[in-house]
């Protein structure tokens, strides 16, 4: 491996620290958007069960509040409710789109990073391309033709070339992954809401 980094030159240092940015967040991102994680099992029936069962709000608020992506958006409707009984159905609607956009925000965090990885690693692959073939002109004159320079810049060219390719293929698919990861978990969070929002309108009534 430190054969190939050394034949690819200089070239390839950014396309090594891209590839290990990417690994970064891949993993990060497998971890935090676990179902699990987003959207804890029952918590919208529990949720429900609690507030019938006539729990004090301010206390469910609280333990909503670290139940996840999800926890939060429920939070909010309860809070209006407990800030203000006579709250409007708008407002707790309101209040739980905001919470609600917030939510997604959180969980499109670094998919933006990981798909410039993935636009620009073809682009610092061809970077090395076009240092391997100013290398090899440079070193191929009428007066000076040395087969080792050439060599050199035919190595320079291929394996930037081929290792930006590697970087970027799979920082694309994840990142195709992910993004039909959120759009999921976040159609799930809106659904969840809506029905807690019309819970929290009957119970206000």
């Amino acid at each position: 491996m430190l054969s190939i980094i050394q034949a690819a030159g200089w070239p390839i240092w950014p396309l090594i620290l891209c590839s290990i940015l990417a690994l970064a967040l891949i993993l990060e991102r497998f971890v935090q958007l676990q179902d699990a994680k987003v959207m804890p099992p029952h918590i919208l029936a529990q949720t429900i069960e609690a507030t019938q069962r006539g729990v004090p709000l301010q206390d469910m608020v609280q333990t909503l509040d670290q139940a996840g992506a999800m926890g939060p958006v429920l939070a909010s409707g309860l809070r209006c409710v407990a800030d203000n009984p006579k709250v409007s159905a708008e407002d707790i609607q309101a209040s739980m789109q905001m919470a609600g956009r917030l939510a997604a925000q959180g969980l499109e965090r670094f998919l933006p990073a990981l798909a410039t990885i993935a636009s620009a690693a073809p682009l610092l692959g061809l970077l090395g391309t076009v240092v391997g073939m100013i290398d090899i002109f440079g070193a191929h004159t009428a007066a000076n033709n040395q087969p080792a320079l050439l060599a050199q810049g035919i190595s320079v060219a291929l394996y930037n070339t081929a290792f930006g390719l590697v970087v970027a293929i799979p920082s694309l698919m994840f990142w195709r992954y992910f993004r039909a990861v959120v759009d999921r978990q976040v159609l799930a969070m809106e659904v969840a809401a809506e029905t807690f929002a019309r819970h929290l309108i009957r119970m206000r009534g």
